[in-house]
């Protein structure tokens, strides 16, 4: 059912994209042909669609809404990254405090300043000896 369902997808895509038309054309004789099992196969067929609109779908956030510019450079650096085809929509975030964190499918990247205080208050917790990750202080230990 997997393979089956890999095999059309395959069939769907064009220059790397899916194509809708495809996609509606196998779905259309698939259904009709009502083969043993072609329920389960969609199902396959359907997640590999979901997880490839995911990784073709980027959400920004920031803090402050970005300029064009920035948005524009934003949207070449996912394009090179994950190739034609993104959808990309900002989002204004004030509780990131700064900075901005991408998602792409199950990738996130978060620069924010609320991130990086997360990342130092952990590592407060923790009581882990030695620096801390992009501060450049060492940490005391009062146990002697």
């Amino acid at each position: 059912m997997r393979r089956d369902a890999k095999k059309l997808f395959r069939l769907c895509l064009v220059n790397g994209m899916l194509d809708d038309d495809r996609v509606r054309i196998v779905v259309q004789q698939v259904l009709k042909s009502r083969r043993r099992g072609h329920l389960a196969m969609m199902g396959h067929f359907m997640r590999l669609l979901k997880l490839d609109l995911a990784m073709h779908t980027a959400m920004v956030e920031s803090a402050e809404p970005l300029s064009a510019d920035l948005r524009d450079r934003v949207q070449d650096g996912l394009k090179s990254a994950y190739g034609p085809g993104m959808n990309t929509s900002f989002a204004q975030n004030p509780e990131l405090i700064g900075g901005m964190r991408m998602k792409v499918g199950s990738d996130v990247y978060d620069g924010s300043v609320r991130a990086g205080l997360d990342a130092l208050e952990k590592s407060f917790e923790s009581g882990v000896q030695g620096k801390i990750p992009g501060i450049g202080f060492e940490t005391v230990s009062n146990s002697g």
